[in-house]
């Protein structure tokens, strides 16, 4: 009797070597920008971040420039699993939740100031998108700034709302759409990793993009003109899959937090300066840079207008709720 104790102790004792203290835990995040991009770099900063604070604990595998999937395919993606997280444009999840485009009606988000207020976490904005996010099964984890959305010409420059009528423009989103069929233009949805050739081909005659996009993607070798309208705020979610994210430790999903808020406040105090520098490249690289005087503006706004109208009728409740809100940050 006491050998078979001896045995069955030699046993356990063996099978709790072969067993690790503690698993590493992998974090796969899809990123449809070049790592270079600045978002690209954002993310680098939370994965130096949590490799160090878990102490390697856990581990981050970035799979950049749309290797795994295209920014249209991420939230599902994420919300299903298949990869624990992701970066997508707010806009993707238009279909589902159509109160998400409210950054994408024309001109509602005027100011820096304004921006500001309205993506940070648990703002009245932002707070009701998040919550609409997670029933989805993606946890949005922190935004990224992108900047403001600003229009690419090849040949003569864009100035005018009439100069947008009869062209085919790049568009990454339904409002966007909007935007551009209000001004008399034909919107084709391209991926931001699939413009270069759209603009290289002639598949469109204009695009629509934030700067920073035309930096790291190279769009001078194929655009010739920049118009700076800022007609809206180009926005970016980090999303973590919500059956993961329950299932890691308390511990860990603090490690995460603590990290993803200090990603997010990197990215948002430095959008300001990376977009000056990529208009200085875009100029270095021969575009033409057009700044439009607040007259102008108001001729895109007013010829824009109408835009709003069609994202109450089909946003909703919440998309009524999220325009009033937006209103009473002015």
């Amino acid at each position: 009797m006491k050998r078979v104790f001896a045995f069955a102790g030699l046993a356990i004792l063996l099978s709790m070597l072969a067993v690790p203290a503690s698993a590493e835990t992998t974090l796969r995040i899809s990123l449809q920008l070049p790592l270079k991009s600045h978002l690209g770099q954002n993310l680098v900063l939370f994965k130096d971040e949590i490799e160090k604070t878990s102490k390697g604990d856990i581990k981050v595998e970035i799979y950049d420039s749309a290797q795994l999937y295209k920014d249209k395919e991420v939230p599902q993606a994420v919300g299903s699993g298949a990869i624990e997280m992701g970066v997508a444009s707010i806009t993707r999840f238009a279909g589902t939740i159509p109160a998400v485009d409210i950054f994408y009606v024309p001109f509602m988000f005027n100011s820096e100031e304004m921006v500001r207020k309205a993506t940070a976490p648990g703002s009245t904005v932002r707070g009701p998108i998040d919550e609409a996010i997670l029933t989805t099964g993606a946890r949005p984890l922190w935004w990224q700034a992108y900047g403001g959305a600003i229009m690419l010409g090849k040949g003569a420059p864009i100035r005018t709302p009439d100069d947008m009528k009869d062209k085919k423009v790049r568009v990454f989103g339904k409002t966007l759409g909007k935007f551009v069929e209000a001004l008399g233009g034909a919107p084709t949805l391209i991926s931001g990793s699939e413009q270069f050739l759209a603009y290289q081909r002639g598949t469109v005659d204009a695009g629509m993009t934030g700067i920073s996009g035309v930096k790291s993607r190279k769009l001078y070798q194929v655009m010739d003109s920049v118009t700076v309208t800022n007609h809206a705020d180009i926005e970016f979610i980090v999303l973590v899959n919500e059956t993961f994210w329950q299932g890691l430790s308390e511990g860990q999903r603090s490690l995460i937090e603590a990290a993803s808020r200090k990603a997010e406040i990197a990215v948002r105090d430095d959008v300001v300066r990376i977009e000056a520098e990529a208009y200085a490249d875009a100029k270095a690289n021969g575009m033409t840079i057009v700044e439009l005087s607040p007259e102008e503006v108001e001729k895109w706004r007013a010829a824009t207008a109408p835009v709003l109208d069609g994202y109450l009728a089909e946003s909703g409740e919440l998309g009524a709720k999220l325009v009033k809100a937006a209103e009473g940050l002015r």
